[in-house]
């Protein structure tokens, strides 16, 4: 027997699985990676040596007001180490700066009290001024014409018009993105729900370059970075962290350049090969990832990349926060047919895209091609079967009900600890 462990929320669940079923475990190389300095030590290399820009210090020099992009609750950002060196390379620059956290909550909710309290620090909550970005108050917009795409660019106003306009953030593979990180703080972070809705449409989630790993003719990350570009983002700085949501590199300057060096360097650790089974096991990586059912859609693409045809797909995410999108839960709580709901989201426009349709088609399309098991909180059972899927309340649980799915006793076994995290290559 073989003992594997899955990040769930913020402990694990544990299974032991017979050799001769397990087919391999996928783990990004980034896990064991062993980093030879503190994290602090890596992002203040990082902001010393920016790539292809000048110092976050001199880039402050004679400007009135800095508008720092930071991720939202949802994201493993390490914000209590990053921001302090942030702000610390800003005033260094310029002590009477007037410095702004803008929260890019994109599509999601805005962050509590608590949630800002546990990822900046008290201290940074109660002497910066944060702002929540609400992609829904039109108020907050400005116009910037149009995207490659032809959907209208609307950006948060105190973005646009700052004089200096920075990020943070982290780079880890994205599921229709590419990767995370860089040009994303911008789009969808602090962008107007109709500029959101136009980048994520049928279309483009459809594209086969629209996948995990891929920024090569990807028209969602093309999109992206003519938003960044429009927006003058003048600085980034992202992390690449392991497991334990530690940094291992970090990567500062340039809002391009940078983040494609930081790309270099996940692609090179989250790069595995595809092991097909007829059960693939995965995770959304723990808190704060695995909140909700909506992020977990992440995770299971990982394993929809190894599971064989007709197979079942089991996926440990706490779901705390729920279900993560009203439109999103109704969808599936409502339809008459999963096919039903592709046909009708594939026969929209781009300028048809409704809230939450993109997570939809994603999970959709798994859920045509898979049955889905989720490991949930077991408050959330009747929400997780009301979505068309199954529920188990553990690891061994589950396996058990795949191998019944399926009628295989000895059903074959790949698990993917963290699917967030690697990039399965076919």
């Amino acid at each position: 027997m073989e003992k594997i462990s899955f990040p769930f929320g913020r402990k694990e669940l544990d299974i032991e699985i017979e050799k001769d079923q397990l087919q391999g475990v996928l783990v990004s190389k980034a896990h064991q990676f062993k980093a030879e300095k503190s994290e602090l030590q890596i992002v203040k290399e990082a902001l010393d040596n920016p790539i292809n820009s000048q110092k976050l210090s001199e880039l402050v020099k004679n400007k009135k007001e800095v508008v720092i992009i930071s991720s939202d609750h949802t994201r493993p950002v390490p914000s209590h180490i990053t921001m302090p060196l942030i702000l610390e390379e800003i005033k260094k620059g310029s002590p009477e700066v007037e410095i702004t956290i803008l929260v890019a909550t994109g599509f999601h909710r805005a962050s509590t009290d608590e949630e800002l309290r546990d990822k900046y620090g008290d201290d940074i909550v109660e002497l910066v001024n944060i702002e929540m970005h609400d992609s829904r108050d039109q108020s907050q917009m400005v116009n910037l014409g149009k995207l490659p795409s032809g959907g209208n660019l609307l950006l948060n106003k105190k973005a646009v018009e700052a004089d200096l306009l920075i990020a943070e953030g982290f780079i880890e593979p994205h599921f229709f993105a590419g990767f995370s990180g860089g040009r994303k703080s911008v789009l969808p972070g602090v962008a107007s729900k109709t500029t959101v809705l136009a980048n994520h449409c049928a279309e483009f989630i459809a594209s086969a370059n629209a996948r995990t790993g891929n920024l090569e003719a990807n028209p969602m990350h093309q999109d992206m970075l003519y938003a960044a570009e429009a927006a003058g983002l003048a600085f980034i700085l992202n992390v690449v962290i392991d497991a334990e949501k530690k940094v291992i590199n970090a990567f500062a300057g340039h809002r391009e350049k940078a983040h494609l060096k930081g790309t270099e360097f996940v692609d090179s650790l989250a790069g595995v090969d595809a092991l097909p089974a007829d059960i693939v096991i995965t995770s959304n990586g723990g808190y704060p990832l695995d909140q909700n059912v909506y992020q977990s859609v992440k995770g299971m693409t990982a394993a929809e990349a190894t599971c064989k045809e007709d197979g079942v797909i089991i996926i440990a995410a706490e779901c705390s926060d729920g279900h993560g999108g009203e439109e999103f839960y109704q969808t599936f709580r409502d339809a008459k047919s999963v096919q039903q709901i592709m046909d009708d989201i594939l026969a929209r426009g781009r300028k048809e895209t409704v809230p939450d349709q993109w997570e939809t088609q994603i999970l959709a399309r798994i859920m045509l091609k898979f049955k889905v098991i989720m490991i949930t909180d077991p408050a959330k059972q009747d929400m997780i079967e009301e979505m068309g899927m199954e529920w188990a309340e553990n690891l061994n649980y589950a396996v058990k009900k795949a191998k019944k799915i399926l009628g295989k006793a000895k059903a074959s076994i790949t698990a993917i600890p963290d699917g967030v995290s690697v990039i399965v290559r076919q």
